[in-house]
């Protein structure tokens, strides 16, 4: 039914229904349902809720159990990882491998008993182990070098195969690139990372998760991301179905190098036209638009949705581009996978300490030491990762198979989705956004289907598709792809 001018139910359809014609995963055959969808009103200059049917996008609340997570984030153990990471001397990728004390090889170890010792109270559930390689002479790599990852894997209950990961790299480095021997605490970079993911690996070890989570320390990013790039080649030689991935990489302070703090923010960096896509893909990206609307992009928005709260007390400054201007991170190596991934990073950096021998100039300290990290910052910013990897690994999965329809001509939309196996699925909402926002402003709850028509052209709006769980947790967006 629709409403008529009056204010009062109509049997006369109207443009601002929409159709639902799916199968449940439960139903024998398809059926055609018509559903009111009420319009709003047209939202002021630069609002957020434009005219049409659904109701406005609203972010995810954290519920008991997140909140009782985010607060066991304890700032004491992040410090005191920092700071034995930088005791190590230096941690570069061709230090010392067989010291006991100093060199990466020490470092590898402490954090390998460390991640062993939280799995020892997962009930089995976590495994540890060292990922390791030879990596053969290439850049910034001279002479045949073992490259080892440390790898905790919290396996998921219901959805094993469906895979999150966080990285932060243990090795660092002086201001010569291949510079093995002079001290390089590497506090900031990355030691604030790798205690990110150690303090998130102890935490969730207890807690079960429906997905896997990946927690990794990862060797040679200075060098050229090489433990990343074989991780990343593990686990797609595995099949495992990777629908997010972070690397903290200098998440350590929040001071600029004007002395300015913004000890509340935390950048968010996410590609547009995806590092993996085909020539075929490219050429569809063109027809129909989507470059604000790559996995990545979608996996960023998820992450503003669900940690940005009074929960972790920080904003998600999501910055649209891969990384930083000539720089990057772990991330490229899942990205160059064809999976969705990102880098946080402080709001501001301090060059001055980052990739610099410690030293004293006219007074002013150099180097990358733990007496230039904000340690409350870390803890913050390891509740924003919390928060999204806890709530990717609990919510359904990202769905897939989404297409938009285009063999008939028509004002109206037909999505198509294939269903999620998730044993807690609920259903499905779509969501749209005028094509000049950034975000996604309406959202339509559809039921437990496959295939939905809506009364708005695909010409003019950006559409979306996520799933919801029995416990309210939604998916990311997945962004349909043309298809009949």
């Amino acid at each position: 039914m629709g409403i008529d001018d009056s204010g009062t139910r109509s049997t006369r359809p109207t443009r601002r229904t929409f159709l639902s014609a799916a199968t449940a995963a439960t139903a024998a055959t398809a059926a055609t349902v018509a559903v009111p969808a009420l319009a709003e009103p047209a939202a002021a200059s630069g609002g957020g809720n434009p005219s049409g049917p659904g109701h406005p996008a609203r972010p995810q609340s954290p519920d008991r159990e997140l909140r009782d997570l985010l607060r066991a984030v304890d700032q004491r153990r992040i410090e005191a990882i920092v700071r034995r990471l930088a005791e190590f001397g230096t941690r570069h990728t061709l230090s010392a491998q067989d010291d006991p004390e100093r060199g990466i090889g020490a470092a590898r170890d402490w954090i390998y008993d460390r991640m062993r010792e939280y799995a020892a109270a997962s009930g089995g559930r976590m495994t540890v182990e060292l990922q390791s390689y030879i990596q053969q002479p290439a850049s910034r790599i001279p002479v045949p070098t073992r490259i080892t990852n440390v790898v905790a894997t919290l396996r998921g209950d219901s959805s094993p195969n469906r895979t999150y990961v966080v990285t932060g790299h243990y090795d660092s480095r002086a201001s010569d690139v291949m510079d093995g021997v002079s001290d390089a605490p590497g506090a900031d970079d990355d030691a604030s990372g790798v205690a990110v993911v150690m303090e998130l690996a102890r935490l969730m070890a207890t807690r079960p998760t429906a997905a896997t989570i990946v927690f990794a320390a990862v060797a040679a990013e200075e060098q050229g991301l090489y433990g990343s790039a074989h991780l990343a080649q593990q686990l797609k030689a595995a099949g495992a179905d990777v629908q997010g991935m972070f690397s903290d990489d200098i998440v350590g302070s929040s001071r600029a190098d004007d002395g300015t703090r913004d000890p509340r923010a935390v950048r968010l960096f996410a590609e547009g036209v995806p590092t993996a896509e085909t020539p075929g893909e490219a050429n569809t990206r063109r027809s129909v638009g989507g470059e604000n609307d790559s996995a990545s992009r979608q996996l960023a928005r998820f992450v503003k949705d669900v940690a940005e709260n009074s929960a972790t007390g920080m904003e998600v400054r999501v910055i649209y581009r891969r990384d930083r201007y000539l720089r990057g991170s772990d991330h490229i190596s899942f990205l160059e996978q064809g999976w969705p991934a990102g880098r946080f990073t402080e709001p501001h950096e301090d060059f001055a300490h980052q990739h610099q021998d410690v030293r004293v100039v006219d007074g002013k300290q150099y180097g990358d030491l733990p007496e230039f990290c904000d340690f409350g910052y870390i803890t913050r910013v390891a509740r924003v990762n919390g928060a999204a990897l806890w709530s990717l690994a609990q919510a359904p999965g990202t769905p897939k198979g989404t297409i938009i329809v285009t063999t008939d001509l028509t004002n109206n939309t037909t999505l198509r989705w294939q269903r999620g196996t998730e044993p807690d699925l609920a259903g499905y909402e779509v969501l749209w956004r005028e094509t000049t926002a950034a975000e996604w402003q309406k959202v339509i709850p559809v039921g437990d289907v496959t295939q939905v028509t809506i009364d708005l052209s695909k010409d003019n709006v950006f559409f979306g598709v996520r799933a919801v769980g029995r416990d309210g947790l939604r998916s990311p967006v997945a962004f349909p792809r043309p298809g009949s």
